[in-house]
């Protein structure tokens, strides 16, 4: 029986890892396929079959007239040889053999399709290399240009009444920084956005935080639950009335239309209160005998025990915001404020798509993450695990 029990133990963790590890492919394929088109040139995007290794065609310079001929194996006289590809006839090619040191030894000319197990198949059969195209990385991070220096701005004249009287302000702006590359700008709006969203939003979710877990006030239960409340009010419901607010405050196309709204959080405000109830009340009572108010239990006793929580609230947040789509396409109009996720869009033709500069520039947008991830990767496991914990 116990045999039979551990027998069924194995074979069900098995099972899981398989399961896991066919989970895991699945999301690492995609990536790795975006690595691939990353080093691809454009003609090999969309060729089917599929490559998953970037390749490129051989050629072979004829040393007589210095052109460059594709290079294809096939089968004359019962033997495999390589061949350089001259002119195509009407149902056949001309082609000059190619020895083993590189040198043309003959000329033929063999068919373009021969059959083979019933159906016709090419006779000229490809000579792929390994081929990495380094430079779309290049070519995807100086694809574009700002009209206009980054960061500069121009604020009309304004007319407004006071006191009966009526007065006019004087058009001012300023030229910005000179950076016409839209890639880094692009970039930096990214690291702008997100490292402020993110200081944003830990600070006033451990604020608030701490209030619901340590402090005693009226309606503390009933004010936290109306909070928690708003996590099921969907995101595109709100998001015409922010949009309308900040057009009222003139906050349109400006970094406080991305920040602020996103600066308070209902979901870091549980996940930290959550944390905060796990440490225990003893450690709180001894900072408060040794003289120390809200602010000093905050800092001194809650925080440094909570860096698992906050490492893993802020990766939270970084990804979310540095990965935030729709609402930059709503309030950011002028190009030398996009933010990466809203630049990558710029890479769409209307037609057509330079998929290989896309996906060049999406490797390196990840690159920030895989950093933020790697390094809070200790406390960001620590974090979901001990989080909701009560001691």
């Amino acid at each position: 029986m116990q045999r039979s029990r551990s027998r069924q133990r194995l074979w069900a963790s098995i099972g899981v890892y398989v399961l896991l590890s066919v989970g895991g492919a699945t999301m690492v394929v995609p990536l790795l396929w975006m690595i691939s088109t990353s080093l691809k040139e454009p003609a090999s995007v969309m060729t089917y079959p599929p490559q998953f290794i970037p390749r490129k065609q051989r050629m072979w310079r004829d040393p007589q007239t210095g052109a460059k001929l594709p290079l294809f194996t096939t089968e004359i006289d019962g033997k495999v040889v390589t061949v350089a590809r001259v002119r195509n006839l009407l149902d056949s090619a001309e082609v000059k053999i190619i020895g083993p040191a590189g040198t043309a030894v003959g000329k033929a000319v063999v068919p373009l399709y021969v059959e083979r197990e019933g159906r016709m198949r090419p006779n000229l059969r490809p000579v792929m290399d390994v081929y990495l195209r380094w430079r779309n990385y290049v070519e995807a991070a100086t694809a574009m240009q700002l009209d206009r220096n980054w960061l500069s701005f121009e604020v009309p004249a304004y007319r407004f009444k006071l006191l009966g009287a009526t007065y006019q302000t004087r058009p001012w702006g300023w030229e910005g920084i000179p950076l016409r590359n839209a890639f880094a700008a692009f970039y930096l709006n990214s690291l702008i956005v997100s490292i402020s969203v993110t200081a944003l939003a830990v600070l006033t979710s451990t604020l608030a935080a701490f209030a619901f877990a340590r402090l005693h006030f009226p309606g503390r239960d009933a004010l936290f639950l109306g909070y928690l409340g708003t996590l099921m009010v969907p995101t595109v419901v709100t998001m015409i009335p922010v949009f309308m607010l900040l057009k009222t405050l003139h906050m349109i196309d400006t970094y406080a239309a991305l920040i602020l709204p996103v600066s308070f959080t209902a979901y870091g405000t549980f996940l930290l209160r959550q944390f905060f109830l796990s440490i225990p009340h003893e450690l709180e009572d001894a900072a408060r005998i040794d003289g120390c108010g809200h602010w000093g239990v905050l800092r001194h006793v809650v925080l440094p025990l909570s860096k698992p929580a906050l490492a893993t609230l802020s990766t939270f947040i970084f990804l979310g915001t540095w990965n935030s789509f729709m609402w930059p396409l709503i309030v950011i109009n002028s190009m030398q404020r996009r933010p990466l996720m809203l630049g990558l869009y710029a890479f769409m033709g209307r037609y057509t798509a330079d998929w290989h500069l896309m996906m060049a520039a999406s490797v390196m947008v990840i690159v920030p993450v895989l950093i933020v991830f790697v390094l809070g990767q200790r406390y960001f496991v620590e974090g979901i695990r001990m989080t909701g914990l009560k001691g």
